[in-house]
């Protein structure tokens, strides 16, 4: 029997990308995993390739789906990777509403999870996870409101963290964020317009990157992480190919 045998782990956003190797590696770690995007498709398609796994539909973003969801599953983990894809272009070419979309979406998103979260409460020893990005620290200049979007995650998950605190749960609250990879659509769109800003080709940006991060070490990454004794977790960790690293 695995340690996370009987935990069930709820993942937003565990259609594509990093969240559907999440959601693969949770399973296979012996979670029973409840996936939740809004495509149909993609998540009958991530059932069955893994055990274990079951599936919602739902718009994460919907003031009303969190505490649903919550209340139906009674998870002991939750991991938010759900997130809008940003446009990417330099900040004269974008309108409020591209320059927006992540703080519409992936902002809102985190905050109706974590205040469901700390309003249910999930139970004593429960394991949170916010999946932000490492433009949150670096900055993001062609893809608008997107690094401040990332930003505030990791800021509000600390902020509930405090009140989990101040409230006597014994709940872990954790922001991770991952550097830029190719592996996904997002990163593949991200390394080609800042690749042609830079006046290089992409082999030779990606080059510069370094060993990439997939999907797969993602999902083993954040295993590990939900395994980590309370007492030993950060608020905040950068994720790369090498693994997690604390930060300050």
């Amino acid at each position: 029997m695995s340690d996370l045998s009987g935990k069930t782990t709820i993942v937003v956003g565990a259609s594509r990308g990093l969240g559907r190797g999440i959601a693969t590696a949770f399973a296979e770690a012996g979670a029973p995993v409840v996936a939740v995007a809004r495509t149909a498709t993609a998540l009958a398609d991530l059932a069955g390739g893994a055990d274990g796994i079951r599936t919602e539909v739902a718009d994460a973003g919907d003031a009303s789906v969190a505490g649903s969801l919550l209340d139906r599953h009674d998870p002991e983990i939750v991991i938010l990777v759900a997130g809008a894809s940003p446009l990417m272009r330099p900040l004269q070419h974008h309108t409020w509403e591209s320059f927006s979309a992540n703080w519409e979406t992936d902002v809102r998103i985190s905050f109706h999870w974590l205040r469901e979260i700390l309003l249910k409460p999930l139970r004593p020893g429960s394991r949170v996870i916010v999946v932000s990005s490492g433009a949150a620290l670096a900055g993001s200049p062609l893809s608008g409101g997107y690094a401040g979007a990332k930003a505030t995650q990791r800021f509000i998950t600390g902020y509930a963290q405090d009140e989990a605190a101040r409230a006597g749960l014994d709940i872990g609250f954790s922001a991770v964020l991952p550097r830029i990879t190719p592996l996904t659509e997002l990163g593949k769109s991200a390394a080609r317009a800042y690749a042609a800003r830079d006046g290089i080709s992409e082999e030779k940006y990606l080059e510069q990157m370094g060993e990439p991060l997939t999907p797969a070490a993602a999902g083993a990454a954040l295993v590990d992480l939900a395994l980590t004794d309370a007492a030993a977790l950060a608020p905040a960790y950068l994720l790369t190919g090498a693994g997690l690293k604390k930060l300050p």
